[in-house]
């Protein structure tokens, strides 16, 4: 490369660094302190976090247990075993390299601000403060609605939960309501008061969603008085689109192609947070190299554990038709109440709710450092960012996140889809934010070859980046589709309001207002960035911006020159 990599020269020679000492941990800390430096922040937030604990956030986030279970039953309405199964590998294939074209981009920018940020710094400066703007948007909504759709599963499974040794308990929305605010709240305190416990719950969320549901799914198969054959599994297929009695599913109405794309959303929606590595690369040792490894290889294992979750399942369903209507309105319920009755599967139902629920905790930890952060660059009011001196936790952004998240919920004490349109909008809304700073990187790739980390695609990179970025335009269209049939106040799907809500919004209110002071994450650190400077280094902008302008001037005089040579021989003709 011919000019000098400003992330390369401060990046830990990692062969070297393998055989330091005790002091080693302390090198890795200056050396990411001074390349937050170089974006132009200081250090607020505690480093302590290593490779494992980033992974294990995204891990926990992605929670494939999490997304399968809320999930289930749509998936069996919307396509049935066949659609689950298969979509699962396709979509796994693709967001893996969503999952690697982030993860570049991360390597090169580990900032807690995550995608808005790798828009401003990779688009040129005419753009740089737009593009910003709106991924900011796209990436806060997703991450909301993420949060919203976690918990607001979780509080739907303890409702179902509660009727199988209470069967008079009738879980009604309002019910359900409640408690997801108490859940909303276990949170937020946790964010607040119990940062240093975070990572403890990190580590107990990474052995629950590991070693704790492999168990669980080996007892399910192991006791399973039959297993359904791998044609049910990868053949079975179920349109229940209707709505009502009598009416056409989707299926007939359109094609079973299109009930095939919509059954989609289980498996991208499961395979949905993993830019929680991003987020939490301003707590994260070594951060250029451990925040990416953490998103790939989080999508990795969850893909991989996800289909092994998946198919135990499947493979354990006894009854298809009880499981699809089952009395508890749980399907994954109804298979561990038919495989080990009623007490045993409360055991099991209960670990994966515990699960779900360490997946809802670090979501909002997530949520809140990204709104901590762009509040910092003013695109949210600057009032959410404040970090707690005693608790080093950005306190206003998590309780501004546990809000926004029950707002988004309320419309469920309405609609009996309110539930799979916030999963929409978290999927829509997240891949959004991720394809945009991608698209950028592949348009102006210059800007992002200049600033590239130590993982890098090398020649491989344009190609993924487009490949990630035609995937993430096809599942925006496709999960803004209406997944009910006839489609009345009830049953349409709201995302391509919200989504486009936050769309126009955003747009307009840069149009008529935020383009006249919003400049976008550091525009001077950006600026030196894109000159290849170190901006911690004192009047190294200054002296690049002039040996620019002084260029400028050289080339201009030359080409002066060439004309002036060049009309010469013609006058003296």
């Amino acid at each position: 490369m011919g000019t000098q990599d400003p992330i390369s020269s401060v990046q830990p020679d990692l062969e070297q660094s393998s055989h330091t000492g005790g002091n080693g941990n302390d090198g890795n800390d200056e050396l990411d302190e001074s390349r937050l430096a170089q974006f132009g922040y200081k250090q607020e937030l505690n480093r302590d976090w290593g490779l494992a604990h980033n992974f294990g956030v995204s891990f926990s986030i992605i929670s494939v247990v999490t997304g399968l279970t809320t999930l289930f039953s749509y998936g069996l309405s919307t396509g049935g075993p066949a659609v689950m199964s298969i979509s699962w590998i396709v979509v796994s294939f693709f967001t893996l390299l969503v999952a690697i074209a982030m993860a570049e981009i991360v390597s090169a920018i580990p900032t807690s601000g995550g995608p808005y940020f790798w828009s401003a710094m990779l688009a040129p400066p005419r753009w740089s403060p737009f593009l910003s703007w709106l991924t900011g948007w796209f990436n806060l909504l997703g991450q909301v609605a993420v949060t919203t759709g976690i918990t607001f599963g979780l509080a739907g499974l303890v409702s179902t939960a509660i009727t199988v040794k209470s069967p008079d308990y009738e879980p009604t929305a309002a019910k359900t309501i409640g408690i997801y605010a108490a859940l909303l709240v276990s949170h937020g305190v946790l964010n607040t008061f119990g940062v240093k416990a975070l990572r403890i719950l990190n580590n107990v969320s990474i052995v629950l969603h590991s070693a704790g549901i492999t168990a669980l799914c080996i007892a399910v198969l192991a006791k399973a008085p039959k297993l359904q054959s791998a044609k049910f599994v990868f053949g079975k297929y179920h349109d229940g689109t209707a709505a009502e009695e009598g009416v056409e599913g989707w299926g007939q109405r359109a094609s079973p192609g299109y009930v095939v794309l919509c059954g989609a959303l289980l498996s991208q929606y499961t395979l949905t947070g993993f830019d929680a590595s991003a987020h939490l690369s301003e707590e994260t040792k070594n951060a250029s190299w451990s925040a990416p490894i953490g998103v790939v290889s989080s999508v990795g294992f969850s893909s991989l554990f996800g289909f092994f979750v998946l198919l135990s399942f499947l493979f354990s369903i006894q009854d298809f038709e009880r499981v699809l209507d089952s009395r508890y309105g749980q399907p994954v319920l109804q298979i561990f109440v038919d495989v080990l009755s009623e007490d045993g599967a409360l055991v099991l139902f209960s670990l994966i709710m515990v699960c779900v629920w360490h997946c809802g905790l670090f979501s909002m930890t997530s949520n809140s450092r990204m709104m901590f952060s762009f509040a910092r660059d003013r695109g949210i009011p600057s009032f959410f960012h404040q970090v707690d001196a005693r608790f080093k936790s950005p306190i206003r952004a998590v309780w501004l996140a546990a809000t926004l998240s029950f707002i988004l919920a309320l419309p469920s004490l309405g609609s009996e889809v309110a539930f799979g349109a916030a999963t929409s909008i978290a999927t829509i809304g997240l891949y959004l934010s991720y394809g945009l700073p991608i698209l950028i990187g592949l348009f102006w790739h210059k800007n992002f070859t200049a600033i590239k980390g130590p993982f890098n695609l090398g020649a491989l990179s344009r190609p993924i980046a487009g490949a990630a970025c035609l995937w993430i335009c096809f599942i925006t269209v496709v999960f803004c589709l209406p997944t009910a049939n006839p489609v009345t106040s009830q049953t349409l799907n709201y995302t391509v309001v919200a989504v486009g809500i936050i769309a126009v919004g955003s747009i307009g209110l840069w149009v008529v207002w935020a383009r006249r002071w919003f400049t976008g994450p550091a525009a001077e650190a950006a600026e030196a960035m894109r000159l290849g400077v170190d901006i911690t280094e004192p009047g190294a902008l200054e002296r690049k911006e002039k040996e620019a302008l002084e260029e400028a001037r050289m080339e201009g005089e030359r080409e002066r020159r060439e004309r002036e040579e060049k009309q010469a021989p013609a006058d003296s003709e």
